[in-house]
């Protein structure tokens, strides 16, 4: 089971990654980062990516519309036991795309609180979004914290 460093390193490792960060989303904490930063600096892009998970994450406008079958939600506990998550996470991926590059927000479910995001800048002209999402959901699973 990867820890941080690895999840990251394999990131890179797709066409077109710039940077990547996994970052707690409450906090705006990075826990680790790799490459480049948009800004030029990895703490305030992984405060401002936070910002966005956290509103997307926490605004019901996002969330899923479709009840959860029951063998999803198996040993995710009931909402309020104290050491177990409280429920899937409202949010996959969050996607924002510009000029020139690509940045792929995606969420961490964690036994204790899944509040961790794994965030990759992607150049636009180099890289497969869908390549990449597929993959840094693979890596997101593998993750261990």
């Amino acid at each position: 089971m990867p820890g941080i460093d690895e999840c990251l390193l394999d990131a890179m490792r797709l066409p077109g990654a710039r940077g990547a960060g996994v970052v707690d989303w409450i906090s705006g904490l990075a826990l680790g980062t790799i490459g480049e930063s948009p800004n030029g600096d990895h703490e305030a892009t992984a405060a401002e990516a936070a910002e966005l998970a956290r509103m997307a994450a926490e605004h019901r406008a996002f969330a899923a519309t479709t009840q959860v079958p029951a063998s999803r939600t198996a040993g995710a506990g009931q909402p309020g036991q104290a050491g177990q998550v409280d429920q899937l996470l409202p949010v996959e991926d969050v996607i924002v795309t510009n000029r020139d590059s690509y940045h792929l927000i995606r969420f961490v479910r964690t036994t204790f609180d899944s509040s961790v995001f794994l965030h990759l800048w992607l150049d636009r002209d180099e890289g497969n979004l869908a390549l990449a999402r597929i993959r840094v959901g693979e890596i997101a699973e593998r993750l261990v914290l």
